[in-house]
């Protein structure tokens, strides 16, 4: 086991670079037949379970993802190869679209999976963010404190940098926030600088997500972007479909932190051989 660079979310230690799960669910944000693609290639808890040992091993346990039996599993997996404890960040939506009346059950699922932190997903999260007064909505206070009731850490999990603002500015029950942050501002609704700037204002630690822009930004590009312009309290959820991309994940995040050249081997081709 390696250990990597921790911060502290409501008062558990975690490993600054997350695992991202979009790319073993299907969620490619390229097109239905990449996404089918990932679901085929990724078909069982097995086969998610080799590419997050990796990462495990390397010293970063937790895991973002929505409830899912087939990321359950493979935690499990996982956690019997390596003795080391998976924390699970659950981004939970209605089980109903629309009806929050199905959110207490959603959190009840999440709970029973053995999540250690439940943040609202997106989709839950941004149509109750109240711009114009600087606050959250009651309906999203009130999904705040359900989780917390459940025992598990609050957070929000949001595509709108308000969500970090009203947040802070209401003084809300949370711990942490996932926002998109990505050198090729993919997803993102204002420009970089104005992203860093608002998460370096933050009052709690932020979880960034989507750092390589689902795959249009090459590693080295959005991983040194990433860490060179985050707080040191902040994360980086990172997604990869093998354990030769996770181990390469690593080694460019540890390099880095650390201020050092990376020791990955460099992609080659014929229109390179002048270059070497």
């Amino acid at each position: 086991m390696y250990d990597f660079p921790r911060t502290t979310v409501g008062g558990v230690s975690l490993a600054r670079l997350i695992v991202g799960t979009n790319w073993f669910l299907g969620y490619s944000h390229t097109s239905n037949a990449q996404d089918r693609f990932i679901r085929e290639l990724f078909d069982t808890p097995g086969k998610i379970a080799d590419v997050i040992e990796v990462f495990a091993r390397g010293g970063c346990n937790a895991v973002m993802s929505p409830p899912n039996q087939l990321i359950y599993q493979a935690l499990r997996e996982v956690e019997q190869r390596t003795g080391e404890p998976m924390i699970l960040i659950c981004t939970p939506s209605y089980l109903e679209m629309g009806n929050p009346d199905t959110w207490k059950p959603a959190v009840d699922q999440v709970k029973q999976l053995g999540a250690t932190f439940c943040f609202p997903h997106q989709c839950v999260t941004d149509p109750c963010i109240d711009v114009a007064n600087k606050r959250l909505s009651a309906r999203l206070v009130e999904h705040l404190s359900y989780v917390r009731e459940a025992g598990m850490i609050p957070g929000l999990s949001s595509h709108m940098p308000d969500a970090i603002t009203c947040s802070d500015a209401c003084g809300a029950d949370v711990e942490s926030y996932l926002q998109l942050y990505n050198a090729a501002g993919f997803l993102c609704q204002v420009e970089t600088d104005w992203l860093c700037d608002l998460i370096h204002k933050a009052h709690k630690p932020v979880m960034t997500i989507k750092p390589l822009a689902a795959g249009r930004l090459p590693p080295h590009t959005g991983l040194t972007f990433v860490w060179n312009t985050l707080r040191d309290c902040d994360m980086v959820t990172v997604g990869t479909m093998s354990a030769y991309e996770a181990e390469e994940a690593l080694e460019i995040s540890r390099a880095c932190l650390e201020r050092r050249e990376a020791r990955v081997k460099l992609q080659t081709t014929r229109s390179k051989r002048t270059l070497t």
